[in-house]
């Protein structure tokens, strides 16, 4: 399992809380940013998510060890491998398609506050390790292809990607797939309450597409083997509302005010998230992915 950096608006957002004046690092836009996951912690939609614990650092005062208090949720695409290649072989931008089984839906969940105090210099670990949902479909590319979309474009200035990443069809390497958060809290469900739409967005507006992350990952050699899976990283629109987890929403500087009154920083125990996707364009039929839900229950 391997988790990339994949959606600009969410590098931007994140990079504006901690350098406002340089929010992007000077290789994002030269080279898919990934790091390496772990498979044992993957869950199915429907399982429990326990709070983790870990270390945290407050501003002011020692490392400490408990329940994290900063939990969130990640929008994240799944994508599976199909044939993958040899240790030692590349697979070329034009043949990465053919590699890619399906795709699925996932909440990579992260401890914010157990984050930023393990990730410098190697990046996230325990933060992210406790738990990782995915939704019980895999829907094949030969399904999605219908709705298939240019890839979103680069800004004026930006670098184009250098060869090996430059695909002979960028008029179809994005897919138009819809893409939603829903969150119910413990006090919404005893109330009867339907769950609230925190955040819509959509897979096409990657900066990277899934061609760009599958050659890259094999560009060194690495072979990729049938039912890997590689995921997108938060996905995020540029728009108010496209936001793919509750860190971008703190730019906004407020809680988020929940039907009943509740404020949501970051997810308290008994809270429910369940991601929902779908293609949908006139004349054609409606292609669901299913749910990909967790509820947050108490460190044990």
């Amino acid at each position: 399992y391997s988790d990339f950096y994949a959606s600009i608006h969410h590098a931007t957002r994140v990079g504006k809380l901690f350098r406002p004046d340089n929010p992007l690092l000077p290789n994002y836009k030269h080279v898919p940013i990934g790091y390496h996951g772990r498979a044992s912690s993957i869950v199915v939609s429907g399982c429990d998510i326990r709070r983790p614990c870990g270390q945290t650092k407050p501003s002011a005062g020692e490392p400490m060890f408990g329940p994290s208090r900063s939990l969130d949720y990640e929008l994240e695409v799944g994508i599976f491998v199909g044939p993958g290649n040899l240790l030692g072989e590349c697979i070329p931008i034009a043949e990465a398609e053919q590699h890619v089984y399906g795709l699925c839906l996932i909440n990579d969940w992260s401890a914010r506050d157990i984050q930023a105090w393990e990730s410098q210099p190697l990046g996230p670990f325990l933060s992210k390790s406790f738990a990782t949902t995915i939704s019980p479909w895999v829907v094949p590319m030969e399904a999605l292809a219908p709705y298939r979309v240019p890839a979103a474009k680069r800004a004026a200035g930006d670098p184009a990607p250098l060869a090996y990443l430059s695909s002979p069809s960028s008029n179809r390497d994005g897919i138009d797939l819809t893409l939603e958060v829903y969150l119910q809290s413990a006090q919404m469900r005893e109330a009867g309450e339907a769950p609230t739409l925190l955040s819509r967005g959509n897979l096409r507006e990657l900066y990277w597409t899934i061609a760009q992350l599958l050659t890259h990952h094999t560009s060194n050699g690495c072979n990729l083997r049938t039912g890997d899976l590689l995921a997108t990283g938060t996905i995020s629109g540029p728009e108010e509302g496209s936001e793919g987890c509750l860190l971008e929403k703190k730019l906004n500087g407020e809680p988020i005010r929940l039907p009943g009154g509740e404020l949501l920083t970051f997810l308290e125990d008994g809270d429910r998230i369940t991601l929902r996707g779908y293609c949908q364009t006139p004349g054609l039929p409606r292609i669901g992915f299913g749910e990909c839900a967790g509820t947050i229950i108490a460190t044990g």
